[in-house]
């Protein structure tokens, strides 16, 4: 017996709240040490770009589990499978919060990464199952509405809580959130049979199409980018800037607060202007990088641009996620497990090297090659002609 349709349409609502708080748990717990950086690095004895490389591991292991997760699941019901995702990461949360050497930390980012792997791998096509194709641009947007919320309250709570209770007391606060958001999952998901006739095969068999690759490409040189100078803000602020660690907190949020009117802007743009945002946008982001080192030592117009940062920011992956949607038609989730792949490749390659580039040069060194990722993730996507399924 079929539910009514206005009950339906809750219950596919509700679901997807749910996947959006989810995807802001797994934001807050993947980029919380960017604004704990410092007392991670003093706490566990090593440096701070060492101490970035705990954002940076967990990418190496969400590229393996989105390369990987089509192949493992097969056939099952992707429910059970969204819900183990999810109890991974209450585990990843716990092993984080009791960690009492870097080895051990390293060891619950890589469990992270591969519930940001298998998840963001599942997500997009979970929603296009969840609500009609017209609906499909809202829907997203919701899903990423979590990642705006966590942007916007993850980073400025966690550096004024650590200052409270401690950096392992931040993570402590993640738990009964993700107790509670596995609950909401478990109740308002329907089941999710394996969309009938697609097929476990490798993902990469998808780099035959041009549009593919080029998309590919620039997606790496966009995140690559982007992370390279995010991974890194704190040592910016606090170097630069000279900012206090209330001025640290409020920045933070202003930056993550702006991210709501990216979300919330990409969402109503994408339909009309998917292509040319995909090539604008990193080089907008490329531009306010540039701008944050010039302005470095003067706070009012750091608070302005890191605003406009978190903004376009916000917009990125709204805009990559529709492509996900249309980039290969039928194939949704292993066009997703291959973008995820890179985009994650992307944030480890990325937040890697902004490391060694602030312990060897300086943070002038970790912008500047930021800034030149972007340009050429312009430059490669052009007006978004390329990116382009041939028979669109």
């Amino acid at each position: 017996m079929s539910l009514p349709a206005p009950l339906a349409a809750r219950s596919c609502h509700a679901a997807v709240l749910s996947m959006s708080l989810c995807v802001g748990l797994l934001i807050a717990a993947e980029f919380l040490p960017v604004s704990l950086l410092t007392p991670i690095a003093a706490d566990l004895h090593t440096s701070d770009g060492m101490a970035g490389q705990a954002i940076s591991v967990s990418g190496l292991f969400a590229v393996f589990a989105s390369l990987m997760v089509g192949k493992l699941i097969g056939q099952h019901d992707r429910k059970p499978v969204l819900l183990c995702l999810t109890a991974l990461l209450l585990l990843s949360v716990l092993l984080t919060a009791l960690a009492d050497s870097f080895a051990v930390l390293m060891l619950a980012r890589a469990l992270l990464g591969l519930v940001i792997g298998g998840f963001w791998s599942l997500a997009t096509a979970t929603v296009s199952r969840l609500v009609p194709a017209e609906q499909l641009a809202a829907a997203l947007g919701t899903l990423y509405m979590g990642n705006a919320v966590a942007c916007a309250f993850a980073a400025p709570a966690g550096s004024y809580l650590g200052g409270i209770i401690g950096w392992r007391g931040v993570f402590w606060t993640l738990v009964p959130l993700v107790l509670l958001n596995l609950y909401w999952q478990w109740r308002s998901l329907p089941d999710l049979p394996a969309p009938t006739g697609q097929t476990a095969a490798n993902p990469l068999t998808l780099l035959s199409l041009r549009h593919v690759r080029y998309a590919l490409a620039a997606v790496m040189l966009t995140f690559g980018g982007a992370f390279s100078a995010f991974t890194y803000f704190r040592p910016f602020l606090e170097q630069l800037t000279r900012v206090s660690l209330p001025q640290l907190s409020l920045l933070l949020c202003g930056l993550g607060l702006a991210g709501f009117v990216g979300t919330r802007s990409a969402s109503a743009m994408v339909e009309r202007h998917l292509y040319p945002l995909l090539g604008l946008l990193p080089l907008l982001l490329a531009l306010l990088t540039v701008g944050l080192l010039l302005t470095g030592s003067l706070l009012w117009p750091v608070a302005m641009l890191l605003m406009l940062w978190g903004l376009v920011n916000a917009a990125i992956p709204v805009c990559w996620s529709a492509w996900m949607a249309q980039g290969v038609a039928g194939e949704a989730e292993r066009t997703g497990g291959l973008m995820v792949a890179a985009i994650q490749l992307a944030i480890l390659c990325g937040g890697a090297v902004g490391g060694v580039l602030l312990d060897q040069w300086s943070i002038h060194a970790t912008f500047l090659v930021s800034a030149g990722l972007l340009l050429m993730a312009t430059l490669l996507a052009g007006g978004g002609k390329r990116l382009r399924p041939l028979n669109a």
